[in-house]
């Protein structure tokens, strides 16, 4: 009887551990989808501008029927376009009035199977159209190229804690609330080592390809500006993206910036009341 307690201890044990790695690992899967929909869009935008400029992408694509591609240039950018904008304006609300979008708030009740079921059918799609799109720009020819007109470091510095917070955003109100509730039945609250793997994660695709890729979102629009092309919704609103996102980041630092000035001005002042305090009481009871 012993021997039957153990053994079903030690299995409840093995599949909590099981739970914990799967919640782990597709929490931060999931959670880069979004930064590499930015990595997806600004590839859109330079084959739009290669197609405008010189008819075709390259020699190898050009009479190409490859349905990798045609889903590349067709399925994609509407969706992709639609998603990044409400989470991007989503976080930026959060990040003014510390609340969310009505149809975006995390709660702890668990989520109903209807939602549940929706919830994971659009991480799927997105995790489909996010995977077309990077093979798609590979056939295309379009991945890692080079328009020149590099932003200045401040500006890169700004875009990148601006993207770190809108994914991080992502993963806490979409990702994490859909992998909890499926994983344990209700959400948990977040661990440091979720945190940090995240953070490293995104970190390292970073430094890998987005800091030099995504600037084609704006470096496009300004290089049909100069030549007099015509600028179009798509073009616009990978403009408008890049520095909705560069304003997220220009918020997070003046969060931080006041911050900083309040424990520098207050922070202090209340230490020495907590002092006063404790040695009053100290004499009080030395007078007792």
């Amino acid at each position: 009887m012993d021997s039957n307690k153990k053994l079903i201890s030690l299995m409840d044990s093995f599949e909590n551990l099981l739970r914990e790695v799967f919640q782990f690992f597709t929490t931060i899967l999931l959670s880069l989808l979004l930064p590499l929909s930015f990595l997806v869009l600004s590839r859109l935008s330079i084959a739009h501008y290669l197609i405008e400029i010189f008819g075709y992408l390259t020699k190898e694509t050009r009479n190409s029927e490859d349905l990798l591609i045609k889903l590349f240039f067709r399925a994609n950018p509407i969706f992709l376009h639609l998603l990044v904008s409400l989470v991007s304006v989503a976080a930026l609300t959060h990040s003014l009035t510390g609340g969310t979008l009505s149809f975006m708030k995390c709660t702890l009740q668990p989520v109903s199977i209807p939602r549940l079921c929706t919830a994971w059918i659009f991480l799927c799609l997105l995790q489909i159209s996010v995977g077309l799109g990077i093979e798609g720009s590979i056939a295309a020819g379009v991945d890692d190229l080079d328009l020149g007109q590099k932003r200045g470091f401040l500006t890169r510095a700004i875009f990148f804690l601006g993207l770190n917070e809108t994914m991080f955003f992502w993963s806490k109100i979409v990702v994490k609330t859909v992998v909890d509730d499926t994983v344990f039945g209700i959400e948990r609250e977040k661990r440091w080592a979720e945190k940090a793997a995240l953070a490293m994660s995104f970190g390292g695709l970073w430094w890998w390809r987005l800091r030099d890729e995504v600037e084609s979102l704006v470096v496009v629009v300004e290089r049909k500006r100069d030549v007099l092309m015509s600028i179009g919704m798509a073009d616009f609103v990978g403009w408008w993206l890049y520095y909705l996102t560069v304003t997220i980041g220009m918020i997070k630092i003046v969060k931080g910036l006041i911050w900083v000035v309040y424990i520098l001005m207050f922070g202090g002042r209340r230490v020495v009341d907590i002092d006063n305090n404790a040695g009053q009481s100290v004499r009080n009871d030395d007078k007792v």
